[in-house]
């Protein structure tokens, strides 16, 4: 099994991050399920939504605290929230920033992972430039493809392009395929922020 915890705040799609990933699974023939977890429900205040991925039936129900994967969407939680909690040692770590782990002040904590499993995109520049709003959502999970190997692009973007109709699909799908030629560039260069 593989589990993946996205934090973000209120309003940034986080939900919508874990759904569409669990959507993608699915489209690969995997189980899959995808639930949020709220704090207080109003805009801006910390969310974390999960999502867990398999090649058999799923039966756990509880709240990820172990996870395989971290999808940060606002960075401004990296020290107001314990974002690593659980993390697996070969883990991976996706952030929403177009700046480095040191800028950042985790360039220590980051440095204990394979350099291929961590990564910095500017998905809220990319979906601002594609969407026209500051929703990171769809561009990160293109990120994830790229970094994990856990999901293949294609069902990132058909997922995508379900659960938004028309230009606004599209858009979005073209934010999610930048950032996962990022990620994957960066990847392929052993660099880990952009």
């Amino acid at each position: 099994m593989f589990q993946v915890r996205i934090h973000g705040r209120g309003g940034q799609g986080v939900v919508t991050a874990a759904e569409l990933l669990s959507v993608a699974a699915f489209t690969e023939d995997k189980y899959a399920q995808a639930f949020p977890s709220f704090g207080s429900e109003r805009m801006g205040a910390p969310v974390v939504s999960y999502c867990r991925m398999d090649d058999k039936e799923i039966r756990l129900r509880e709240p990820i605290s172990a996870p395989d994967a971290l999808i940060i969407q606002d960075p401004t939680l990296l020290h107001s929230v314990d974002v690593f909690k659980g993390l697996n040692p070969q883990g991976y770590i996706l952030i929403n920033s177009r700046r480095t782990f040191e800028e950042l002040g985790i360039a220590e904590y980051v440095a204990r992972f394979p350099a291929h499993h961590v990564c910095c995109v500017g998905a809220t520049e990319l979906a601002l430039r594609h969407v026209g709003r500051p929703l990171p959502n769809a561009a990160l999970l293109g990120g994830f493809a790229a970094i994990s190997g856990q999901i293949h692009f294609d069902s990132v973007e058909q997922a995508i392009l379900e659960k938004f109709s028309g230009d606004v699909g599209a858009a979005n799908a073209a934010a999610a395929r930048e950032a996962f030629d990022i990620a994957k560039a960066m990847g392929a260069k052993g660099m880990t922020a952009c």
